[in-house]
């Protein structure tokens, strides 16, 4: 732990670069980074690689061939080799088409900064680089290596670096994750739903539904009653829901189905309710006699519960109260990639990221008045941890 950094002074020394921090969230959100185009993805990660070795930072692309590259930028700043560190998570993709940026352009107004992808998670991405700044203007430097990894594909599941941020967080002390933060007060994020989708697949019979409609086996109605048994599963006190989203069947209203299929939506608060529920999906038999049932899919994301982030959160409380904020936490139900490093027991602090609204939205924007802060407060951690 470094006790001669100040984070209250490196909040003053932030708040005179606030231009300069909106004038790279502004070059971030105009390099539009959907997640399935890859040479968007790599355009915005060479910006952002360039940024990290102005900084002195040894950076890697970990390439992909389908999927955007990730970047790895490791600091340290003292140049010995510890094998201990701190992971810091982030991403560049977005879930904005190209040309997005053409119909809301980025903007500045009434104190925010507005533009698809600056509150999730480009905001983030420039919390970062000022606060490395921030410790390196006060010359004091964490002891610990610290690797910041900016993966392409979390808005698409996190498929290609799942296994990297794994790797990762095992040799980490403690993971930082910038994902935007919650509400108009800047909550941190200590816990957060497993998320999952499972498909249900029914096969019956065709038949015309006037002639002979006896000998047909009608898989819409098997999926219909399956949804109907599903639902009763919802607990939300207990923090599990179950939404069917997405149904499909059918080819002629005067067919008997022989096909139908429904998408379900699942999360669970706790590891012990995800687990409970993926039985129960698994453990699903038809309904109607001749039916045939196929159940694919499970939960992609294990919930982040609150005992990885509780003692994260009491240092990140008490840095907040150096600069004069309270600092409060919630539970989302939203998932991230700070849902795998808490799953494997890492202590993990999420929303860490920017203060702003309208995640996914052409409403997108963040608090420009909120970067200095939240900079500030990941400086401290850096040297705290």
């Amino acid at each position: 732990m470094n006790t001669s950094f100040s984070t209250q002074a490196a909040f003053h020394w932030l708040k005179h670069r606030e231009t300069a921090m909106t004038r790279l969230l502004s070059r971030f959100v105009r390099t539009e980074s959907p997640s399935l185009d890859k040479a968007a993805v790599d355009r915005l990660g060479r910006i952002i690689a360039a940024e990290w070795k102005r900084r002195g930072a040894r950076v890697t692309f970990l390439r992909q061939r389908d999927r955007g590259n990730h970047v790895r930028a490791a600091w340290d700043p003292r140049g010995g080799r510890t094998g201990r560190q701190i992971l810091v998570l982030g991403h560049l993709d977005t879930v904005y088409e190209a040309g997005t940026l053409a119909r809301t352009p980025f903007r500045l107004s009434k104190g925010r900064a507005w533009g698809p992808g600056a509150f999730d998670m480009k905001g983030g991405l420039v919390i970062a680089l000022f606060a490395v700044d921030a410790l390196a203007a006060a010359d004091c430097l964490p002891a610990k290596r610290v690797v910041f990894l900016w993966t392409s594909d979390e808005e698409i599941g996190s498929g290609t670096s799942r296994v990297l941020i794994e790797r990762e967080a095992r040799r980490s002390d403690a993971v930082l994750v910038l994902e935007p933060a919650l509400g108009p007060d800047g909550l941190v994020k200590t816990g957060r739903k497993g998320v999952g989708e499972f498909e249900l697949i029914a096969t019956g019979r065709a038949a015309h539904a006037g002639l002979n409609p006896e000998d047909g086996v009608n898989a819409v109605e098997e999926i219909a009653r399956q949804i109907a048994r599903f639902s009763r599963w919802n607990r939300a006190r207990g923090g599990v829901t179950v939404s069917a989203g997405v149904i499909e069947g059918g080819t002629r209203s005067n067919v008997i189905p022989e096909r139908a299929r429904v998408l379900v939506d699942v999360r669970a608060s706790r590891a012990a309710d995800m687990r409970a529920l993926d039985r129960q999906f698994r453990a699903l038999r038809p309904i109607l006699a001749g039916a045939k049932l196929q159940i694919r899919g499970g939960f992609n994301r294990p919930p982040m519960e609150r005992k990885a982030s509780a003692a994260l959160f009491g240092v990140a409380r008490n840095l907040a109260k150096d600069l004069g904020v309270p600092l409060g936490e919630a539970f989302v139900g939203g998932g991230s990639d700070g849902n795998f490093t808490a799953a494997l027991g890492m202590p993990t602090l999420d929303g860490l990221g920017a203060v702003g609204d309208g995640a996914h939205s052409p409403r997108e924007n963040i608090v420009i008045g909120k970067l200095a802060e939240r900079a500030a407060l990941l400086a401290g951690l850096l040297a705290a941890i």
